[in-house]
């Protein structure tokens, strides 16, 4: 029996009939062949999340993106206009990696006034421009006007900088589309306390989506995350959400959970009621203005229970909004068909005292222990799915952002393939 209700056609799943309810075939997070494809199909022609503007806090400030999806480097820069850019991060005199420190393949940050390559010392403005070309007159009938960095589609949504290697593709509001701009209002900006994380993980990047979109193996994978008697009532219970809704290719999950302080304190552990903190963040919501009357596409249940809400933004980025008032992001980049780089950025508003401090690192912590136990069970699903000894997989109805991930993952790819076949 249902603990929430659901859809007039009986399922979440079924409420979306183009998803059917058949087991997925698991063959295109094992496959080289597909995972090669997903680059050219998906993540070279759809808008990438690469970061915040608070990493651009001044004119002249600078970071570099490393993308093995995609095969290139980007430099994301703000102008002397204060607009925001993306330039592939190569010199045009001979190839160069324009902008790095000690180690070519790491990523940095900073601020300057222009961009200097180490070879041969050719400057570019902050716009991409050609300031300088050491020992110009050498050169033959050299227009400097056709030389400058080669640059990215790079549109700002709500403060998160996205990316395009697609000039045709659409905007980044049409892209997005109601579901992800129904979020629009929320204090994004106020959330400038930072905690990051990163890690290479041994699986396929769908898998990892697939292990956050579904909160299923939640009361069970991270039981020892609550002291025993609440983790034995919460795996007896189960696990619904309030709400799902797929635009595709996004989608979003509703859940109940994260309110604070719990009812009964004597469910969480003695360091969580001292700092009054925990797995679902810190518990008393921050004097800000903006979250009293969240905006219409977050708990669009409405329902009194609501803990937390998370978007898939397809591709590769996850946008997860916590009742007591934080938010975090994740992110997925392929490196190879078996292996992804995993980043986590957890935002608070800035703490105003000692305990408020520890309270969001003991927050950022346990957070860190339960991606943890995602990242080493998804290791172990990445190799057993590679013996292909069982390719098809029975999904159920609290599944159904995966269900959906991986059709719009296979749709993108056969478009592709089909594109490309013609001609």
């Amino acid at each position: 029996m249902s603990h929430f209700t659901k859809p007039a056609a009986g399922s979440w799943t079924e409420h979306y009939p183009e998803l059917g309810t058949e087991p997925v075939d698991y063959t295109d997070s094992i496959d080289p062949d597909f995972y090669e494809d997903e680059r050219n199909a998906i993540f070279k022609k759809t808008w990438l999340n690469i970061g915040r503007v608070e990493r651009l806090p001044r004119v002249g400030s600078y970071f570099t993106r490393e993308l093995p999806s995609v095969g290139t480097s980007l430099i994301i820069a703000k102008g002397t206009d204060e607009v925001v850019r993306a330039f592939h991060n190569i010199c045009r005199h001979r190839g160069n990696k324009l902008v790095w420190d000690d180690f070519p393949n790491e990523e940095t940050s900073g601020t300057c006034r222009q961009f200097t390559c180490k070879y041969h010392a050719w400057r570019y403005s902050l716009e991409g421009e050609v300031n300088f070309v050491q020992q110009e007159k050498e050169f033959f009938d050299l227009d400097k006007q056709l030389y400058g960095l080669k640059s990215v589609r790079c549109e700002v949504w709500e403060g998160f900088i996205f990316v395009n290697l697609d000039e045709d593709a659409p905007s980044l509001t049409d892209y997005l589309g109601t579901l992800v701009t129904g979020v629009e209002g929320y204090p994004f900006h106020e959330f400038t306390e930072v905690y990051s994380y990163r890690a290479e993980i041994g699986s396929n990047w769908k898998l990892f989506i697939d292990a956050f979109a579904e909160f299923y193996h939640a009361p069970i994978l991270h039981m020892k995350q609550a002291v025993k008697d609440e983790a034995d009532k919460l795996a007896g219970v189960g696990y619904e959400a309030l709400h799902y809704e797929l635009q595709s290719p996004h989608s979003m999950i509703s859940s109940w959970g994260g309110m604070a302080p719990p009812k009964d304190l004597n469910m969480v552990k003695p360091i969580e009621r001292v700092l009054r903190s925990g797995l679902f963040g810190p518990w008393d919501k921050p004097d800000i203005e903006g979250l009293d009357s969240l905006p219409e596409g977050i708990n669009p249940a409405r329902h009194r229970a609501w803990g937390v809400d998370e978007f898939e933004i397809f591709p590769n980025m996850s946008l997860l909004f916590w009742e007591p008032g934080w938010y975090l992001t994740y992110h997925y980049w392929p490196t190879a068909v078996n292996k992804h780089i995993f980043e986590a950025n957890l935002y608070f508003v800035p703490p105003k005292t000692a305990r408020e401090r520890l309270g969001q690192e003991l927050a950022a912590v346990t957070f860190k222990e339960y991606a943890l136990q995602d990242a080493n069970t998804l290791e172990a699903t990445q190799t057993m799915l590679a013996t292909r000894v069982v390719s098809d997989f029975p999904l159920n109805d609290q599944e159904i952002l995966l269900r959906h991930l991986h059709k719009v993952a296979k749709d993108k790819v056969k478009e592709y393939r089909d594109a490309t076949a013609a001609h």
